[in-house]
């Protein structure tokens, strides 16, 4: 299945100090997992990696979560008790995942050498 026009489904936290960002397998897992938590996380998230988008919103940038954002937002940085606190508070969304094959930040020009002249 090729990659580039996947839907892919994460799950948004506005937090007091940053917005966080777990990325699920699909609705379906999310929503099934919130009935019965005795489903494994494993089976509902797509990574255990928890990101932050510096206030920018679900669209921002996307950086791991330190320990201690994960500490000041949530008083734990055990990631598993954060992973549950954002599936269960956050708000699912669901995007094409379209721009995995090219550069997205045109500011910065071509990335290939140019010759002097």
């Amino acid at each position: 299945m090729p990659r580039g026009n996947a839907q892919v489904t994460k799950v948004f936290f506005k937090g007091q100090t940053d917005d966080f960002i777990v990325f699920v397998e699909s609705p379906d897992d999310l929503k099934a997992w919130k009935q019965d938590q005795s489903i494994p996380l494993a089976q509902v998230v797509n990574s255990f990696k928890i990101m932050l988008t510096h206030k920018h919103g679900a669209q921002g940038q996307l950086d791991g979560a330190s320990k201690a954002s994960l500490e000041n937002e949530f008083g734990t940085s055990n990631e598993d008790e954060v992973i549950k606190k954002i599936l269960m508070d956050g708000q699912p969304q669901s995007v094409e995942n379209a721009e995995r094959g090219g550069d997205r930040n045109e500011t910065m020009g071509p990335r290939q050498g140019h010759p002097s002249a």
